[in-house]
């Protein structure tokens, strides 16, 4: 009995995906996004779902701010925080997606067929990243700056209404 509800649940969901996927599809939005190394369908789709109009947002800190990855400031007088951390008062579907695109890029990286070399599929990003490493930042500390940054450049592609073009 048990089996044939799971059964009927996986096909009901295989369905929604589906509907989903081709919705998407017809969004200009949606192939933007998804033009960003390391960004899917299920990603770009659930990026496009949680942002809305992009005519929301006239400033891509607003962007960054409903994502809840800003970060949150704790001083009182002379008294300066050294522990900040993100706000998560945004969507979490939203950073959740962020930081599944932003772990994709980072391990997204292809090996030349000539020799050993391993280029990243996103230089900027992964430029950025290692940067942020080298700076001495801690994992999480990097992965949130890159998804901000990621986020940034979302914000941009999306006012421009241009696909992202990385360096060669």
């Amino acid at each position: 009995m048990y089996i044939k509800m799971l059964l009927e649940y996986q096909k009901h969901l295989s369905k929604l995906e589906d509907e989903i996927d081709a919705l998407a599809k017809e969004i200009e939005e949606y192939k933007i996004i998804q033009s960003i190394p390391g960004i899917g369908e299920k990603i770009a789709a659930t990026i496009i779902s949680e942002i809305g109009e992009i005519d929301r947002f006239n400033h891509p800190k607003k962007l960054v701010a409903i994502a809840g990855i800003d970060p949150s400031i704790f001083e009182s007088g002379r008294f300066k925080g050294t522990v900040n951390r993100i706000t998560k008062r945004g969507s979490s579907r939203l950073r959740h997606a962020l930081y599944m695109a932003v772990r994709f890029a980072i391990r997204d990286c292809r090996k030349m067929k000539t020799t050993d070399e391993i280029i990243p599929r996103n230089k900027r990003l992964r430029e950025f990243y290692d940067k942020k490493r080298e700076e001495g930042k801690p994992y999480k500390v990097a992965v949130i700056a890159f998804a901000n940054k990621l986020l940034q450049w979302i914000h941009a592609l999306l006012k421009s209404n241009s696909p992202f073009q990385d360096l060669t």
